[in-house]
């Protein structure tokens, strides 16, 4: 008899696709079959999942991009793919069908619900993204990365954490060493490609810090690659030792080394941080949906584990402000540290398996 099998589905960003990998990598682990529905978007993310994993790319439907043309042709592109998709649901027969958010879920998820196949959706952030709120009350299992998650009224979430990948499991709870009077670390993270906002400025900031600690500091920073040659002269300008990128393939290891982090507040970079123990600054992207990147810092913001600056008040005073205050007070900055491991889930992977495990099988 052939190993069980489970349709992972997702899209869009790193934030769904992160978790759904992690997902993948345990189940693969404990002997099940795993195929990954996913868009172009998310395909740019694929490659590090493990090999056996079988990846079906489709194409986007989205109301948010393209012309009048494209909008109205978005609900046949939906039904075209709800109809695919419940095709080979009938022929491949997953045991469970999980979705993570992005349009992929869709018509998988659609396709389970006609079909009757086990399903669960896993929420990212503190709340809900347009798809996972429509299959809510449709699905067996409601598991909830950020707690609490706001839910519509009568579904029940389970908390789960956000799954992280290996290698920042490899790094769960990494010795910390606090700031002092040697090279110190400062990761500057803004999502998949960095943040305008933080090119903007991160490096003025940084310059405004007083010298005995600027002199110590080496920054690892994401950016655009439209922004990367002015951000790499504004460091040069300051005799600022910095590695300016697009990505960064090794933010595990990153992570694991800094005396400070200064990042967006996507689901998945407040579990990487909290699993591995790091203090932040977070600065919540203004125009995420629903203000769901306030709602995912809130936990390591009210355990002390790191400060929140909104995108309003973000300017490089302000930053150099709170730069100084951790990166100068070595205390503060442990005490960060132990808070922000205060907040993991190291075993939102462990969690997550048993919920699959436990819908196989189930019948409608």
């Amino acid at each position: 008899m052939s190993a069980p099998l489970l349709l992972i589905a997702a899209g869009g960003t790193g934030g769904h696709m992160f978790p759904a990998q992690a997902l993948a990598e345990a189940m693969i682990a404990r002997g099940w079959r795993v195929k990954l529905s996913t868009d172009a978007r998310g395909a740019r993310y694929a490659g590090g999942f493990p090999q056996a994993v079988q990846v079906v790319v489709s194409g986007s439907a989205t109301f948010a991009r393209g012309g009048a043309l494209a909008k109205l042709a978005v609900p046949f592109r939906i039904l075209g793919g709800v109809l695919g998709a419940t095709a080979r649901m009938v022929i491949e027969r997953p045991a469970v069908v999980v979705g993570f958010g992005g349009y992929p879920t869709i018509p998988a998820l659609t396709a389970a619900f006609l079909t009757r196949h086990p399903r669960m959706i896993h929420e990212q952030n503190g709340v809900l993204g347009r798809v996972n709120k429509l299959f809510t009350p449709r699905v067996h299992r409601v598991a909830c990365g950020t707690w609490p998650t706001t839910l519509p009224a009568g579904v029940v979430g389970e908390h789960t954490g956000n799954p992280v990948r290996a290698a920042v499991m490899e790094r769960a709870g990494a010795g910390y060493i606090a700031p002092g009077d040697y090279p110190m670390s400062v990761v500057v993270i803004g999502g998949s490609q960095g943040a305008r906002i933080l090119s903007d400025v991160v490096p003025e900031a940084v310059a405004r810090l007083p010298e005995g600690l600027r002199r110590h500091l080496r920054i690892a920073q994401q950016a655009r690659p439209e922004d990367l040659d002015r951000v790499v002269a504004a460091y040069e300008a300051a005799g600022i030792l910095a590695e300016v990128a697009p990505f960064f393939a090794d933010i595990p290891r990153r992570l694991s080394e800094a005396q400070l982090v200064i990042s967006r507040s996507g689901a998945s970079s407040v579990a990487d941080i909290s699993v591995i123990g790091r203090p932040a600054i977070l600065i919540p992207f203004a125009a995420a949906t629903d203000d769901h990147q306030t709602a995912n810092a809130r936990g390591l913001v009210e355990a002390g584990a790191a400060v929140l600056i909104s995108e309003k008040a973000l300017d490089a005073e302000a930053l150099a402000a709170q730069m100084a205050a951790i990166l100068g007070a070595p205390g503060t900055a442990e005490a960060m540290a132990r808070n922000a491991l205060g907040q993991g889930r190291p075993d939102a992977t462990e969690r997550l398996v048993a919920l699959v495990e436990g819908l196989a099988g189930k019948v409608d």
